[in-house]
């Protein structure tokens, strides 16, 4: 082999060698840092290649198993993270089951009798006592209590007729 033959295959397995680098790490500067210590690794344990076999083959070993060992050793050097600052980047529970069932409940409360609303939205979302609600609306304390219950039956029973909503669950 000449020398410019040499030139020529050892370019094209460190071509070569960068891309497969690139494909592990996807990052370039990793990818050339990774190459190169294939590549000085390879010259350091020249004496352990059999000239005749895969010269390639050999080279592309040497690349993975020092990928492999610098995966592990960042595994085992990695931080300690507090998960409050790492929770937006987990998976969470799909909300579209939560959001049907709140507009079926917006629904039902669209359905009720003004003065019940008027009742609920009080006592149940502003957070007012019975009292404060009957001097709010001028009614006795009585009342609002008869209102109160008869809006949150209303809405059940509306709830109940409508059923869940009927999702399709799709397998993935």
């Amino acid at each position: 082999m000449t020398d410019g033959q040499l030139r020529q295959t050892l370019h094209l397995h460190v071509v070569r060698l960068r891309r497969y680098a690139h494909a592990l790490v996807r990052d370039a500067d990793q990818a050339e840092d990774l190459v190169q210590e294939c590549l000085a690794t390879a010259l350091a344990q020249a004496h352990r290649w059999t000239p005749g076999t895969d010269l390639r083959a050999w080279l592309f070993t040497i690349l993975h198993n020092l990928h492999i060992g610098g995966v592990r050793k960042r595994l085992r050097q990695a931080e300690h993270v507090d998960l409050e600052s790492v929770a937006h980047l987990l998976p969470q529970a799909p909300a579209q089951t939560q959001r049907l069932e709140w507009l079926e409940a917006l629904w039902a409360f669209e359905q009720l009798e003004p003065d019940q609303r008027e009742v609920l939205l009080l006592t149940a979302v502003e957070g007012f006592r019975y009292q404060e609600t009957a001097d709010i609306l001028g009614v006795p304390t009585g009342t609002v209590m008869s209102r109160l219950s008869r809006a949150r039956q209303r809405m059940r029973d509306l709830l109940a007729q409508r059923g869940k909503p009927n999702l399709r669950l799709v397998k993935s």
